[in-house]
């Protein structure tokens, strides 16, 4: 068996998110920190995946692979997994690499399954010795752990790791030819999604994230959404924010939805919660706006500022807008 590490590369089409350019940038310190030998990148989709293949050539892999198949356009993990354990039977990797966003959640169980393989979860550092560093208890307590199977699977965590930086040099690409028309039991229908004009949570450099102290849905959007639109932020909310119907659930930043880093995360209103700081704790510069001055979210701003936020926030909203014109 090769020491080689297999990063499974997320695309939509033709477009590689953010989170894909962080899994890249991991499994390059993976490589390095473990001493493997080769990485090698995966893709798999429909059109446009060659052309994605293309784009992630010049971040430092050694190879990257790609499956196209019509099967795969739209992510049915019967299908994936399909997909990803015939590449295996033609790669013999160490390690089997993904995001730990909800795909690599859903995907790599699977395969670690298929591999007979130990998985580490969420890791946010490699270790030496051969050793993951991975958050427990709402990020409370950073465990060390230790794979002892022969065949590896990681998932990381995007906030953890910057995004990889293109070379100027770029490795070679190669399709991989799979059979992947078995039925499995599944078929696609159709995906149902809310478009909008604001960058995606996880992948934001700015958000302004709201708590229940907004006290309405309509309050949310008077304060929070225009500070938002004024900064050209994404939205997040505390869990209970959306637990109050004031956000949908798709915004709660927090242990149970996404795991944010942007390089300003705003939070208004928000007390600071075990879960809701798990989420946003890793951001680069934290602004906390409270009247209570004693609220957790102060332990880990950057800056707090004890205010009332009906306030606070149209005077900030009001500056950002004349400085703007």
């Amino acid at each position: 068996m090769s020491r080689v590490i297999l990063a499974y590369i997320e695309n939509n089409g033709v477009e590689v998110p953010k989170g894909s350019l962080s899994t890249i940038q991991a499994a390059l310190l993976l490589k390095k920190a473990h001493n493997y030998s080769g990485l090698v990148g995966l893709l798999l989709g429909g059109d446009g995946t060659e052309e994605a293949a293309k784009k992630v050539a010049a971040f430092g892999l050694d190879e990257v692979l790609y499956v196209k198949n019509n099967l795969l356009k739209t992510y049915l993990a019967t299908n994936y997994a399909l997909a990803f354990k015939k590449v295996l039977e033609t790669l013999a990797p160490t390690v089997v690499l993904a995001l730990a966003d909800t795909r690599g959640r859903d995907l790599m169980p699977r395969i670690s399954q298929h591999l007979d393989a130990g998985q580490a979860s969420d890791v946010i550092e490699f270790v030496d010795g051969g050793r993951f560093k991975r958050p427990m208890y709402a990020g409370n307590v950073l465990a060390t752990v230790e794979i002892t199977t022969a065949r590896k699977v990681v998932t990381v965590r995007q906030s953890a790791f910057d995004v990889a930086k293109s070379g100027a040099s770029e490795c070679p690409i190669r399709e991989l030819s799979i059979d992947i028309s078995a039925d499995s039991g599944m078929e696609f229908l159709s995906f149902d999604t809310v478009k909008s004009a604001r960058p995606q949570l996880v992948e934001a450099d700015r958000i302004v994230s709201g708590g229940v102290s907004l006290k309405s849905k309509e309050n949310f959007e008077k304060y929070i959404v225009a500070l938002a639109d004024v900064l050209g932020a994404a939205v997040g909310a505390s869990r209970a924010a959306v637990d109050a119907e004031y956000a949908p659930n798709d915004w709660q930043v927090g242990q149970t939805g996404k795991i944010v880093a942007p390089k300003l995360y705003i939070a208004v209103g928000i007390s600071g919660a075990i879960q809701h700081i798990a989420g946003m704790k890793s951001s680069k510069t934290i602004v906390a706006i409270n009247k209570d001055p004693e609220a957790p979210i102060f332990d880990v701003a950057d800056y707090g500022l004890v205010a009332d936020l009906y306030q606070a926030v149209p005077e900030l909203i009001s500056v950002l807008t004349a400085s703007k014109s």
